[in-house]
């Protein structure tokens, strides 16, 4: 379904996990981010961008590589992937593609088209490296700690700002790869804030927001609860961490193991294992 639309961006939201998709549309381009989930919602997202697309080319954005996020790759044959250095070089594009199988064969969905890990062509190496196209300019920075390999991206001259798996409205921090890099993408979040004009933020799930001061608010709710794992973590306090875990929305078998891989990590981090 649609959760946000205005003359130039049409932002999708799937019935699973609430993940987004972003469709942008620029005098130069149409930009595709993270085309998911069912085939049925995917096939709206296409019939969309061919209803924009006029003569401009379709470019494909991966924030990252998780499989939820990449499922969609192949329904755009012909578009142009701008994904991190870090998805190019992926260590586990394999499994990644065998999560995508698995999840269609669970659900007796027929895949809708190849299954495939993505080829990239435009590969971002470098922080605040950008990418300019005609008008249009996409600029970049790593943003790491849910994964190694994700990507915030900055579109102008829309002002908006595509921040993967972080700064969701209701989604606390899920941290596969390291607590310090993302304390680390949380400070760089606030720099964008004051270095760009961003009139529209995009999380890789739940809402969209055109806010400043709920762009803000969303910082410092993942900031303050990283600041209160690590503090629980360190003092060994039992009792704080089982609260954390109860504000994981949406309490499950998945957000369960997701507060386990957090303290894990943090203990490995801060407090030597």
């Amino acid at each position: 379904m649609i959760q946000f639309q205005n003359e130039s961006i049409t932002v999708f939201q799937s019935t699973l996990f609430q993940t987004t998709c972003t469709v942008a549309v620029t005098e130069d381009l149409v930009i595709v981010v993270d085309p998911n989930w069912l085939p049925h919602e995917i096939e709206e997202i296409k019939e969309h961008v061919a209803s924009v697309q006029g003569d401009r080319e379709v470019y494909l954005l991966f924030t990252h590589g998780d499989f939820d996020h990449i499922i969609g790759y192949h329904a755009f044959p012909g578009a142009k992937v701008i994904a991190s250095k870090g998805l190019q070089e992926h260590p586990q594009k394999e499994q990644k593609v065998e999560l995508i199988q698995q999840f269609y064969n669970e659900y007796y969905i027929e895949p809708p088209y190849t299954i495939g890990f993505p080829e990239v062509d435009y590969v971002i190496r470098e922080d605040g490296e950008q990418l300019v196209l005609g008008e249009t300019t996409l600029t970049f920075y790593h943003a790491q700690g849910h994964t190694p390999d994700g990507l915030f991206t900055l579109v102008e001259p829309l002002g908006l700002w595509i921040a993967g798996d972080y700064l969701s409205d209701f989604e606390l921090p899920f941290i596969y790869y390291s607590a310090k890099a993302y304390e680390e993408t949380l400070r760089k979040a606030e720099q964008v804030l004051l270095n760009h004009r961003v009139s529209l933020l995009v999380p890789g799930h739940g809402q969209a927001t055109d806010s400043q001061e709920e762009m803000g608010r969303r910082i410092q709710l993942s900031q303050d609860y990283l600041r209160r794992l690590i503090a629980a973590v360190m003092e060994e306090d039992a009792a704080q961490l089982s609260g954390l875990e109860k504000e994981m929305p949406f309490p499950s078998n998945f957000t369960k193991e997701c507060h386990k891989d957090n303290v894990e990590i943090v203990r490995k981090e801060y407090y030597g294992g």
